[in-house]
């Protein structure tokens, strides 16, 4: 049984042997990234950065549903980049206009 999986994923059109699987697979990197920057503070994210990804992540998401063949690889790591920049989005945005407090001055 398990054989045959592996050999079905093996021989699939957006399988290993092809672009299709090892773009999606390497773009896995940018979701990774992504989230170790979760510990960077939230003065230092960008936001025409976060919403390239976020962007991206959507697009492609709906893309990877309607092609033939489905590609599911592509499907995943396009929504976890999208849920990162939202997150990553949503830090920067409380952080910039919802803060609690004063704003601090600019040291001059």
């Amino acid at each position: 049984m398990a054989t045959s999986k592996l050999q079905a994923l093996w021989n699939h059109p957006a399988g290993p042997k092809t672009i299709h699987f090892w773009a999606p697979t390497f773009k896995w990197g940018i979701s990774i990234a992504n989230i170790a920057d979760f510990a960077k503070p939230p003065e230092n994210i960008s936001y025409p950065q976060q919403i390239a990804v976020t962007a991206t992540g959507i697009i492609w998401s709906r893309y990877s549903t309607v092609i033939t063949p489905k590609n599911w690889n592509l499907f995943s790591v396009n929504v976890a980049m999208a849920g990162t920049g939202i997150y990553q989005l949503s830090r920067k945005i409380k952080n910039d206009y919802f803060q609690e407090g004063e704003p601090v001055a600019a040291k001059e």
